[in-house]
């Protein structure tokens, strides 16, 4: 399993691979260095991700923007807040 990000870019990330909690770790660890208002991509094929990542920015203090199911994966968009 390799885990990459989709760009050099570090506002995308592809966490497709790992299971809970990691996503939200590696999600956590992006926004620490990101400014308020940047926005993170983090694509998972985690199917709890979808519960959890949301959880965590209502308890973090940033916006879950939502998500797209797509080819058997999720990508959520985070607002740092």
């Amino acid at each position: 399993m390799t885990v990459t990000p989709l760009s050099p870019d570090p506002r995308h990330y592809d966490a497709r691979g790992l299971i809970c909690p990691l996503p939200v770790l590696k999600a956590r660890k992006i926004l620490a260095g990101m400014a308020q208002g940047e926005v993170l991509e983090i694509i998972c094929d985690d199917p709890v991700a979808r519960i959890d990542l949301p959880h965590f920015c209502a308890e973090a203090g940033h916006e879950h923007l939502g998500l797209v199911e797509e080819d058997g994966a999720q990508r959520h968009r985070i607002r740092h807040g």
